[in-house]
């Protein structure tokens, strides 16, 4: 149970926890926002039903079910996400060679989009992991997955990334196009053959 200081005290300490998920799921600050909000709202409405020792996993399980529903709504509509750089910095790194010339803006822009392609439970996990900086024990519980099973989707899913990454190098290098080291494109069609050879 929940009382109304222990809730003032959840709010406090995971809301930025809760909405940076919801962002980096939904890549829409106003619905991440409005996701938040319901969250909180659950919790206090199931305050009677919620132990403190389990707060965290319950929060992050309602906010990605809360996301699930809410990009289901709009699966269907052309709209314009924005990603975060910082969040998608570690993975522009960890999906790619670091030698690969492909312009990083480019990269994560790709990285975002192919993270909001993902399929369930693969996109959570990796938004978990990645973004949120959570271990393997914590979405495990946040999900309510085995470790073993946590690892497993993990794997798949950054495997997913790196085959949409390197599909999108394969399209440069068939146009003749790459991005050079000092941003300006040109004709590389050698250098960016190698680097997807090498890459993943």
């Amino acid at each position: 149970m929940v009382n109304l200081e222990q809730y003032e005290a959840a709010v406090a300490e995971h809301r930025d926890r809760v909405f940076g998920f919801a962002l980096h799921f939904l890549g829409d600050r106003e619905e991440a926002e409005d996701v938040t909000q319901d969250v909180l709202i659950r919790l206090w409405c199931n305050r009677d039903n919620v132990a403190i020792e389990t707060l965290t996993p319950w929060l992050l399980r309602v906010a990605r079910n809360a996301c699930v529903d809410q990009y289901r709504k709009r699966r269907t509509r052309d709209q314009n996400r924005e990603g975060s750089p910082d969040a998608t910095e570690k993975l522009v790194s960890q999906t790619t060679a670091p030698d690969r010339s492909m312009d990083n803006d480019i990269l994560r822009e790709q990285i975002v989009k192919s993270v909001n392609e993902l399929r369930e439970p693969y996109k959570s996990i990796v938004v978990l992991r990645e973004m949120q900086q959570m271990t393997y024990e914590e979405i495990g519980s946040a999900l309510d997955l085995p470790l073993t099973t946590v690892k497993v989707y993990l794997h798949r899913g950054r495997r997913k990334l790196r085959e949409s990454l390197k599909k999108l190098y394969d399209d440069f290098a068939d146009a003749g196009l790459g991005v050079n080291q000092n941003g300006s494109i040109g004709a590389s069609r050698q250098s960016v053959h190698a680097n997807n050879q090498s890459a993943v």
